[in-house]
């Protein structure tokens, strides 16, 4: 992230216009009305935007149905039968179940996941109604830093929005393989997954990063054939090595093929599905491909050089810690920034702008302290300090880690895949970072979260009670673990 050099809020705006309805946009909505401001906000397809409408909402409900069969995986370490004759049948009834034989609808899974993604976009039109927030359903440029023009989507005459500071929140859009389109037939992007009427008899899966390896997941527990491309030496790279490495062990294990060091080159239709051509030669047949190769930022064409905002370039708009960018009184946040691709980020970037640009007291974003979570089975759960990035910089450092297999609660439940990892300042045993891999990390992330943002220490954490039996007794046990007793 590029430093912005400049003293204070831009200006005291009144009339705020806001190029993006996600979790950016209309969160920095929310803040500014607030705090007195005039907001209005232009979005091109529907409040909430791409994480709402094609992204986060609707990939995550599609993760939560087939979260089920691998419960029912589970289910089946604790004596629980599906599909098969009851043990306790009475003579002449041998062929009770004790529960029906489970099957996949996709389709109706798909209509609930779009049900959902309307509602909660819904939602959040009402809220900005309530609140006094003009919404502009249109596509949206500057014309100068402080001036939009809208073309609406009815194709009514362009409208032109005066403003007084801007926030850009354009979010992005999928990267596609070079000479191989996505048709939404066979050859997918994510946000095209939900058209699906039937599993795919066999999907093949480029990129191993977060979206791809969600997705693997997802349609491997659905019981989907997946074959999984990544051109890295293993699956999710850029996450701690420790985590990756069991969840890859766990695709496999489940049936997955994963294709390690494996560069995809192309793909194609064929006769009755498509082909995947590889940079080494190899070509892997299959019904569908998603291609999950990251995203590109929606941020040319839409007048943002010629206000005098710098791009990087990646196409990514240059903000500070604060989201201004290099043109007075334009801000930005989200996706388009490039800082970190997740929801929470953007949100926090977008309520950072409005406070700042109205004068409002502001705690810059600290990277550091964003939680993030990947949505696999089992999650894997983020904070702070990486174990990568403590050597990368030479920093001293002390970490253990507890298998999740020795958790009581874990036990009860069947659960044995993952584990809680702590890291400490070998002498201050400050709290640097941790890592959960478990079903719910999403959620056992939360108290090392307020130990790095806090500050706090391995013993207020080991001190704290926690509930018998838990999995969040795992993190107190990490960090009893990390206690150095005093000379």
């Amino acid at each position: 992230m590029v430093t912005v050099t400049s003293q204070g809020p831009d200006l005291q705006a009144t009339r705020i216009v806001i190029l993006g309805g996600g979790p950016g946009g209309y969160e920095a909505a929310l803040v500014a009305r607030r705090l007195g401001a005039e907001v209005t906000v232009v979005e091109r397809q529907g409040l909430g935007g791409s994480a709402v409408l094609t992204d986060v909402v609707p990939s995550k409900t599609l993760i939560a149905a087939a979260e089920w069969m691998t419960s029912t995986e589970r289910a089946a370490g604790l004596g629980i039968r599906f599909g098969v004759p009851a043990a306790d049948a009475r003579p002449g009834e041998a062929g009770d179940l004790v529960a029906p034989g489970i099957s996949v609808d996709l389709a109706a899974v798909n209509q609930r996941v779009m049900a959902l993604a309307a509602a909660q976009s819904a939602d959040i039109r009402a809220r900005l109604d309530r609140e006094g927030v003009v919404t502009v359903l249109g596509e949206g440029r500057l014309d100068g830093p402080r001036r939009v023009v809208v073309r609406p989507r009815g194709g009514e005459a362009d409208v032109v929005l005066e403003a007084d500071a801007v926030l850009v929140s354009v979010g992005a859009t999928p990267r596609e393989l070079p000479g191989s389109p996505a048709d939404g037939e066979r050859i997918l992007t994510w946000t095209q997954l939900y058209g699906l009427q039937a599993l795919p008899e066999k999907l093949i899966v480029v990129g191993s990063g977060v979206t791809g390896a969600e997705f693997a997941g997802a349609y491997n527990a659905l019981g989907v054939d997946v074959t999984l491309v990544s051109s890295r030496d293993r699956v999710l790279p850029g996450e701690d090595a420790d985590a990756a490495e069991l969840l890859e062990g766990v695709f496999r294990s489940r049936g997955m093929t994963v294709l390690s060091r494996s560069r995809a080159a192309g793909a194609e239709r064929t006769a009755d599905g498509v082909a995947v051509s590889l940079a080494d030669g190899r070509v892997v047949e299959g019904s569908h491909v998603l291609v999950a190769v990251g995203a590109i930022p929606a941020t040319r064409g839409i007048g943002l050089e010629e206000a005098g905002v710098t791009l990087a370039p990646s196409g990514h708009v240059v903000v500070d810690k604060v989201s201004r960018t290099t043109a007075r009184g334009v801000y930005a946040a989200g996706d388009c920034t490039g800082v970190l691709p997740l929801a929470s980020v953007a949100a926090m970037q977008g309520r950072i702008a409005m406070q700042h640009v109205l004068g409002d007291a502001v705690r810059p974003i600290r990277v550091p302290d964003v939680a993030a979570n990947i949505f696999t089975s089992p999650e894997i759960a983020t904070v702070g300090k990486s174990e990568a990035a403590l050597q990368a910089a030479g920093s001293k450092y002390v970490t253990t880690t507890l298998p999740l297999s020795r958790n009581p609660r874990a036990k009860m439940l069947g659960m044995r895949d993952g584990f809680v990892k702590l890291f400490a300042h070998p002498e201050a045993a400050v709290v640097l970072g941790g890592v959960v891999v478990s079903p719910r990390a999403s959620e056992l992330i939360f108290p090392i979260t307020l130990a790095v943002s806090h500050r706090l220490t391995v013993d207020d954490v080991a001190e704290a009670f926690t509930v018998y039996p838990s999995l969040s007794g795992s993190i107190a046990e990490v960090a009893r673990m990390l206690h150095h007793p005093v000379d």
